[in-house]
């Protein structure tokens, strides 16, 4: 059984919709306006989107906001991260299969009410057999490549608020067993002020077999200039092909670093979302993924007000791998 790669093939895309205004800073209303926006450019593009919803004000506020192409669907949940507490989908030996493994609010910052049972709930509403896995681990922790090779960071998987009684070799071994990943890349720290403790999807992504697109810093001011170099360098020493993505340079908001990244854009079937935040080098960004995917229709989004909520549009969504 293997997790195949973000561009295989998919039935659906699930998105999370914002529905806690204490969590999104006062920009709510823009945050479900990105997210709106979001999953319309998908279901546009003729692939099924389910966008999960709490109730019946945050379905009705969704349904004004988005494409008549777009499903909506309530469900228990509490942060809209399914990236994150979704189930992971693998496949072989002629099914799909949902992985569950626990989840424990990022180190035990962030845990709210839905967030241990939405994975569970999704694979059941997909018809999916699912499979509990015994130990903590999170989608945006991982990018794989579709030939058993996965990135990940050692801030996020070998912190000791995760699992600490598992060794480095232990959690290759699950990764292995679990998800089918033969092969992991280590890199480093993740993006400063990422409050997921550096998910790699927020640093490198897989645009291909063996080909990783990581950031390369704009301008001197860039506070993640040697965190993007040291990526960059453990990827081509393990012989993984390094394509440098200019990042969108130095985001603050009051005065706070901001983990902004082109890095975490969605791959659908048809059209590639990159999240922009009104940088002068989203364009550039924008522009770069585009030659990664050239079979793709690449759009940026604005997704400052997402970000304002702890993440971003790959955060927010969970593709479901076609069969």
């Amino acid at each position: 059984m293997l997790m195949p790669p973000e561009w295989h093939p998919q039935d659906w895309l699930w998105i999370g919709f914002p529905h806690l205004a204490d969590e999104w800073s006062g920009v709510i209303g823009r945050a479900q306006e990105q997210i709106a926006a979001f999953a319309s450019a998908v279901a546009d593009s003729g692939q099924e989107v389910r966008l999960i919803v709490r109730d019946g004000a945050n379905e009705a506020r969704a349904r004004s906001l988005v494409s008549s192409a777009v499903t909506l669907e309530r469900r228990v949940y509490g942060d809209v991260w399914l990236r994150d507490t979704g189930p992971l989908v693998v496949w072989g030996d002629g099914e799909r299969r949902a992985r569950l493994f626990g989840f424990n609010g990022w180190g035990g910052k962030y845990l709210m009410p839905g967030d241990e049972a939405i994975g569970a709930d999704l694979a059941a509403s997909a018809g999916l057999p699912a499979d509990r896995c015994d130990w903590i681990l999170e989608g945006g922790a991982l990018d794989g490549d579709g030939t058993g090779l996965v990135a990940t960071t050692e801030q996020c998987l070998l912190n000791p608020n995760r699992n600490p009684s598992l060794s480095r070799g232990d959690l290759e071994a699950r990764l292995a067993r679990d998800l089918g990943f033969d092969r992991v890349l280590w890199l480093g720290d993740g993006l400063i002020n990422d409050h997921t403790d550096g998910h790699v999807d927020n640093l490198a992504r897989f645009a291909g077999p063996n080909r990783l697109a990581v950031p390369r810093a704009t301008g001197p001011g860039d506070p993640n200039a040697a965190i993007y170099a040291d990526a960059a360098a453990r990827a081509r020493d393990f012989g993984v092909d390094v394509v440098e993505v200019p990042s969108p340079g130095l985001v603050e908001s009051n005065g706070v670093i901001q983990p902004a990244s082109y890095m975490n854009f969605v791959i659908a079937n048809t059209v590639v979302i990159v999240p922009v935040f009104g940088t002068p080098h989203d364009d550039d960004g924008v522009a770069a993924i585009a030659q990664l995917f050239p079979g793709r229709t690449v759009v940026g989004l604005m997704a400052d007000a997402v970000l304002a909520g702890g993440g971003g549009f790959h955060c927010s969504s969970q593709q479901m791998p076609a069969a």
